[in-house]
């Protein structure tokens, strides 16, 4: 009996002192006084994980519990300051991943090291961000079409567009389709595309490997397109 009871005790303090999956550590240059929150979507909802005040040094480290790789925001909330607050989007795996940034350029400056899928998504984003500027040219140069009342301007531009967003679309699909093995795979699905036709989702979902299937974002797509299909 003494043993039984000393074996729930030893299992009470290993849980006790169990290291937390995820350590977010890094520094934020140039910040004297502020707090530094650690976050991710769970209901359709973003949640605190935790959090930090710094006041002097600027170094930080965060903790949180992780099953499986998934999307985190890093976000400061400035003290006396009028700016909204700003979030570093960033994939997270078990382990360390280390965020250094500035105060001025809080997301712009903002150099992650950490997962593979961190890696996989910021290759990612190199290439989204080239559609996005076109998108912004496009943009204004249908708005001086139409100050200048150019039809045949404002028709190319609307062309233009379509085609942009298709072309954004399909390459989004085809990275997805790509890095099949990957939980960026159906993230993207759910973040960037969640208004595509439901035949390119569900060549994003037939696509997934088992493992990724049975991930966070594999059963959230999953259960979004059976939404869609039941609309």
């Amino acid at each position: 009996m003494k043993k039984l009871a000393l074996f729930f005790v030893l299992i009470v303090i290993v849980s006790c002192g169990k290291d937390p999956d995820l350590i977010v550590k890094g520094h934020v240059k140039g910040l004297k006084k502020g707090t530094v929150y650690l976050e991710k979507e769970q209901d359709s909802s973003i949640i605190i994980v935790d959090s930090i005040f710094l006041n002097g040094p600027s170094e930080f480290e965060l903790k949180s519990d992780l099953e499986s790789p998934e999307a985190f925001y890093l976000r400061l909330d400035k003290k006396n300051s009028k700016e909204n607050n700003t979030r570093i989007v960033f994939f997270a795996d078990k382990g360390v991943t280390e965020i250094n940034t500035t105060l001025k350029n809080f997301v712009q400056d903002a150099k992650i090291n950490g997962s593979k899928q961190q890696k996989l998504y910021e290759d990612f984003l190199k290439v989204i961000t080239r559609y996005d500027d076109k998108n912004l040219d496009l943009i204004k140069e249908s708005f001086e079409a139409k100050k200048s009342n150019d039809s045949v301007r404002i028709e190319a531009n609307n062309k233009a567009l379509d085609n942009l967003v298709k072309s954004k679309y399909l390459y989004i699909v085809n990275f997805a389709v790509n890095n099949k093995n990957s939980e960026v795979a159906p993230y993207l699905a759910l973040t960037e595309i969640y208004d595509a036709q439901i035949k390119w989702l569900d060549t994003i979902n037939n696509s997934l490997t088992p493992p990724i299937k049975d991930s966070k974002y594999g059963k959230a797509l999953e259960g979004y397109l059976a939404i869609r299909k039941s609309d």
